[in-house]
């Protein structure tokens, strides 16, 4: 089907059981749940999706689950993050054959390339998948960054159509749209900044807590689509201590708790990430069970 890029969709997490083994069952479930509230989208197989923890068959396991789950209702696009170029375009094309409507694109894993080498890495993938294509750009957890600028030597590949934009820098969303006007569909890519790219230009939300609180995420960013700032704000504000827990090297298991207590998955990861113990899990408890008990009372729209 079709992507429209925009609305809130979450980097849904891969459903696991406790010895590692994949739930996809529980998987079908959670995409359900967010489609209940109002998301528009998947994004499989991202960080929260422990991409790099899964083989190609488990890769395309997920992404078909998915597929079938949504039904034509939302479309499905799979995260690339391979080691070599060849590799993810050799992942991509089988992701598409799994039913993926899309690509998000992550530079290439472990090498810690520069900006010239991403852009090439990404004009390559795009030219060898016939998929529309979301840039993820995150200097903090990939070391390379794609300034304004560096995306104008993409402006030719038609199917590089969105970047998910994650520099943790407000004022970025406003550059990239002075610098390439309209060219790129741009995302928030860091929860707890979801509120202002929203207000500055950016046309959806790639979200790790819509996880845990669809409906509210949801709700969030309608609100602040509709210029209805007061009525968001409030809700951003309740949110907040939990947005933050997607900026963490743990956020995995952390969002992963955060979806247990919230009804929403379990908190089993593969190893070598573990479950929370002792007093970083009651640190975790406590912010997401704030959460739970004062959520706010979410008025129709």
């Amino acid at each position: 089907m079709t992507v429209n890029w925009q609305g809130v969709i979450p980097a849904l997490m891969t459903e696991m059981k406790q010895d590692g083994a994949l739930d996809m069952p529980s998987t079908a479930k959670h995409v359900e749940s967010s489609l209940k509230a109002g998301c528009e989208g998947f994004i499989m197989l991202g960080t929260l999706g422990e991409n790099s923890s899964l083989s190609l068959d488990e890769k395309e396991l997920v992404v078909r689950t998915a597929v079938e789950a949504s039904n034509g209702r939302a479309p499905v696009i799979a995260g690339i993050a391979e080691y070599t170029t060849d590799l993810a375009i050799e992942t991509a094309n089988r992701l598409k054959k799994a039913g993926a409507d899309g690509i998000m694109a992550l530079p290439t894993m472990v090498y810690q390339q520069d900006a010239r080498e991403a852009v090439e890495h990404f004009k390559k993938l795009a030219q060898a998948v016939d998929l529309p294509m979301m840039i993820y750009n995150n200097h903090v957890a990939y070391k390379v960054d794609l300034l304004p600028e560096d995306f104008v030597g993409l402006n030719d590949q038609k199917n590089i159509v969105a970047v998910k934009e994650s520099s943790h820098d407000s004022r970025r969303i406003t550059d990239m749209i002075n610098v390439l006007g309209d060219r790129y569909k741009l995302f928030c890519g860091v929860d707890d900044l979801m509120l202002e790219n929203v207000l500055f230009g950016a046309v959806g939300w790639v979200s790790g807590m819509t996880n845990s609180f669809p409906n509210e995420a949801v709700q969030m960013y309608k609100l602040a689509k509709a210029g209805r700032v007061e009525e968001a704000l409030a809700i951003y504000r309740w949110f907040m201590p939990v947005l933050h827990l997607d900026t963490k090297v743990k956020l995995v298991q952390y969002i992963k708790l955060a979806n247990q207590m919230a009804g929403e998955g379990a908190e089993w990861v593969r190893a070598p990430r573990l479950p929370l113990i002792g007093e970083e899990r009651k640190m975790i408890e406590k912010i997401v069970q704030t959460a739970i008990d004062t959520r706010p009372t979410l008025a129709a729209l």
